[in-house]
């Protein structure tokens, strides 16, 4: 075995071991406990960004294993790295460096056990994006799912604890779905790798097929909860506006998991290649992708806070996803990869954003102008009282981030979120192996629609909030903002603008992943040397 591989079980030993650790150091002594956190998360911010050009080093469609304790697969424990794990991993790690760093300024100090609380969640993300079989992705999504139960019930806040219980509920009953899906699954199959079931399908019988579609289907809602699908997903944007900033940045990541499941185990398992159970459930994805979109877009011209916004926004993002992985496309898939990757790191900067903009803002604020602009109420336009000492660089800071924000989430040009979209609904318009003449669904015009006024709902929402924030609010007051608090969201804004500049070698990146995606030949044969998967990819 290459001594590189062993870095792929890196990214889940290093927040076990500092996430244990730090349960053994007194709570008084926060800046040891920041210390040791912002020490385990930049080394593995290190580690995952040496894992992603591992990953795109390796040959077109295949991928690195990693078998627990020298077990084959599929008796043993399988760890496996592709371009598209390698891909959230780093994601993961660049929102949590961010929210970590934010967090430094009050946060980690607002309640017990939050810097192990953070790298236990670190470990059953990463653990999520590499495990090869389902029972394991059980247990790390036990693990993340867990972690961010005392995460988001961190600070003290009525409202936080009511909205938290909300959460904890749902999720216990997606774990319970997951739990009845994967036993299903393994009571036909008689197995739970990954690439081992992609070989087994073909051989089910037709009796027990029907037994199998059920699994799968109670095991695809699950995922379909915590991805935030419409009509699940009425507990996500309070749940997140609850959370404290940088909890709920990297939260932004975990709908994520959801879709990245889902995106793996539909072309892994219900590819072109598996013959009657091919695009098994891809109308659902489709249908409640548009219906999460159009909801969320609705959500966000309601909105009156800006934590809601933000939810809505990542339902939207959502939406988006499951529509794309529906169509099954090469291209769309990869268009809409870059767009998870602009969409997450907006949303998140926009989490963190949230906190230091209503700090300019008095309680109440945006009701109260909603308000008076329902009675058709004139504002007081005599000069009020100049409050504390002017500092209109912390406002134009914020209005320079709130701006990029609202462009990123809105879609429009120079930033990446116009590139994803237009990457996105350019290659939905052009489907692989059709000829120009080819009719296009009436679905992808509906998808077209409904993904512009998705970010025509944006731009409104935030303008308006943008207007009584910065240029005419009902009382001026001029927030104190730390540089630990600006940094990362000028940080996540920053990586937008180079996703931007260097869109094209992330496209490229992206082609990599949803050909081999489309083409699982490479990751199965890895996985699974010897089997026949393995010998189609040798004849290549």
């Amino acid at each position: 075995m290459n001594w590189l591989q062993h870095l792929l079980v890196a990214p889940i030993l290093l927040p076990l071991a500092a996430g244990a650790a730090l349960l053994l150091v007194e709570e008084r002594r926060h800046t040891v406990k920041a210390a040791l956190n912002i020490g385990a998360t930049a080394a593995l911010l290190v580690i995952t960004a040496f894992l992603v050009r591992l990953a795109d080093s390796a040959t077109p469609d295949a991928a690195w294993s990693y078998p627990l304790g020298a077990w084959p697969a599929p008796f043993g424990i399988v760890l496996v790295l592709d371009r598209l794990s390698a891909m959230m991993l780093l994601l993961t790690s660049v929102l949590a460096a961010a929210s970590l760093t934010f967090s430094m300024a009050r946060w980690h100090r607002a309640g017990p056990h939050f810097h192990s609380l953070f790298q236990f969640l670190l470990m059953g993300l990463n653990g999520a994006f590499l495990t090869g079989d389902l029972f394991n992705l059980f247990v790390f999504f036990e693990v993340l799912l867990a972690a961010s139960y005392g995460l988001l019930l961190h600070g003290t806040s009525a409202f936080r604890v009511r909205t938290g219980l909300h959460y904890i509920v749902v999720n216990l009953a997606a774990s319970l779905l997951f739990l009845i899906g994967v036993s299903l699954i393994y009571g036909v199959t008689g197995t739970l790798n990954m690439a081992d079931l992609a070989v087994r399908l073909p051989l089910v019988a037709d009796g027990e097929r029907v037994l199998f579609e059920a699994g799968a289907a109670v095991l695809g809602v699950a995922f379909l909860v915590k991805a935030g699908v419409w009509p699940l997903c009425f507990w996500l944007p309070g749940a997140y506006m609850a959370a404290a900033a940088p909890v709920a940045a990297i939260f932004a990541v975990l709908t994520k998991v959801g879709v990245y499941v889902l995106l793996r185990l539909t072309l892994l398992l219900f590819g072109s290649g598996a013959g009657e159970l091919s695009g098994f459930g891809s109308s659902v994805l489709l249908f409640g992708g548009l219906a999460t979109i159009a909801f969320g877009t609705f959500g966000i011209l309601a909105s009156q806070t800006l934590g809601r916004l933000a939810g809505h926004s990542l339902l939207v993002s959502s939406g988006t996803l499951l529509a794309a992985v529906a169509m099954a496309d090469a291209p769309v898939v990869s268009g809409a990869l870059f767009y998870m990757v602009s969409s997450t790191l907006s949303v998140a900067a926009l989490y963190l954003l949230i906190e230091l903009v209503e700090r300019a803002q008095q309680p109440g604020a945006d009701v109260l102008a909603v308000t008076m602009e329902a009675y058709d109420e004139e504002m007081d336009d005599a000069e009020e009282e100049e409050l504390g000492v002017a500092t209109p660089g912390a406002l134009a800071l914020l209005g320079v981030c709130f701006g990029c924000s609202a462009l990123l989430l809105a879609g429009l040009p120079p930033l990446s979120g116009f590139v994803a979209k237009f990457a996105l609904l350019s290659a939905a318009f052009n489907p692989a192996g059709l000829g120009e003449a080819a009719a296009i669904a009436w679905t992808t015009w509906v998808f077209a629609a409904l993904l512009i006024l998705s970010g025509l709902a944006v731009l409104i929402a935030m303008l308006r909030t943008g207007i009584r924030t910065f240029w005419a609010p009902l009382e001026v007051i001029v927030p104190r903002v730390l540089v630990v608090e600006a940094a990362p969201v000028a940080l996540l804004i920053g990586l937008c603008l180079a996703v931007t500049v260097e869109a094209g070698e992330l496209m490229r990146y992206t082609d990599a992943v949803a050909r081999s995606l489309h083409a699982p030949t490479g990751y199965i044969g890895r996985v699974l040397p010897g089997s026949a998967a393995d010998a189609a990819e040798a004849d290549r």
